[in-house]
């Protein structure tokens, strides 16, 4: 019997586990909701995810400045009296200019990495991933605002492009560091997508993005690591700019703006898809033969032939039914993959 290490493994390069490794991830609000159903606030320790995460933040990362305002690494604030998971950005760092004066946090602050050791030693039987959030046009958008980045990559892309080399830059150091440590992925989060679309369409995407996300994916490639991004939206048209690019697992596959199966056929002996189940439409709004019957097919027909890592397409947001979670969940762990 396989571990949940060695199924994501076999998974990534494209071959049959004996079951298909999975990955659930709860809002606060939801999270609360499954505790109150199960009777049991440590119910996740028992849900058997596949992977187990670093983060690359350094201690003391956040900071309440005010009630609901929290101010992270960058000097970004983020207002969470309503989303109190992200929130909404309420500040602005950088502009055209004063970029050449912001200083960026220290890529080789031991504080990021402390904990690394003993974590991975706690953790033999996952499959260990370090994650950047925002980790370029999001890290961009979040200390310039969208609106001026997406305006700059028209009329005045010199900053664009000097804003995301500085993004890069640290990007690079972080990775040369997390990698170092035996740890298997290295996930990436920027969301580039909306459902019908690119949020700057595929020509500025190839401009700005592809090639410093190349130059990170390759970093990664080169140290013997596994790249993970986390992408929301429409993004499948550049998913042959990605598979260039080095990436091994797209997430989060969202059935809502894709048709999961004919990605997978498409795409399937290149990428590896993680998510697939509907957070939007059949977690919140499904019957539990509904969730179980999406489930299962998604096994048997993404998952054959490895390349599927399954999950909700998003953290299960706070409308999801519990007795829907639960029916997820019940699949997950007990439908094997027939070979």
């Amino acid at each position: 019997m396989m571990n949940n290490k060695e199924r994501v493994l076999r998974s990534v390069r494209h071959q049959q586990p004996d079951k298909t490794p999975y990955s659930i991830c709860f809002t606060q609000k939801a999270h609360r909701k499954m505790a109150d159903y199960y009777g049991d606030p440590n119910f996740t320790d028992k849900l058997d995810n596949c992977f187990a995460g670093l983060d690359t933040s350094p201690q003391n990362a956040w900071r309440e400045t005010a009630p609901d305002i929290w101010e992270d690494e960058f000097g970004v604030q983020w207002n969470r009296s309503v989303d109190k998971d992200i929130g909404v950005v309420c500040n602005c760092m950088v502009t055209p200019d004063t970029l050449k004066d912001y200083g960026f946090p220290d890529p080789a602050d031991p504080s990021r990495y402390a904990h690394y050791a003993s974590f991975i030693e706690a953790h033999p039987n996952h499959c260990l991933e370090a994650m950047i959030g925002f980790s370029l046009f999001e890290r961009a958008w979040t200390l310039a605002g969208m609106e001026t980045i997406l305006m700059a990559m028209a009329d005045n892309p010199a900053f664009v492009h000097e804003l995301l080399d500085r993004i890069l830059d640290y990007n690079l150091k972080i990775i040369d560091h997390a990698c170092s440590y035996p740890i298997d992925v290295m996930h990436f989060g920027d969301d580039w997508g909306q459902q019908t679309g690119l949020i700057m369409g595929p020509r500025l995407w190839r401009e700005f993005i592809k090639p410093r996300i190349r130059q990170m994916y390759q970093r990664v490639k080169a140290m013997g690591k596994i790249v993970f991004i986390h992408s929301c939206g429409k993004v499948d048209e550049v998913f042959p700019d990605l598979i260039e690019a080095g990436l091994d697992i797209f997430n989060p596959f969202q059935p809502e703006v894709v048709d999961v199966f004919e990605i997978k056929r498409k795409y399937g002996d290149r990428l590896t898809f993680h998510g697939g189940i509907s957070t939007q439409k059949t977690l919140p709004f499904g019957t539990v033969r509904q969730v179980k019957d999406e489930v299962r097919r998604l096994l048997d027909e993404v998952g054959k032939n490895g390349g599927y890592i399954a999950a909700p397409a998003h953290a299960i947001p706070g409308d999801a039914k519990p007795e829907n979670i639960a029916a997820m969940i019940e699949v997950l762990n007990n439908y094997s993959t027939v070979a």
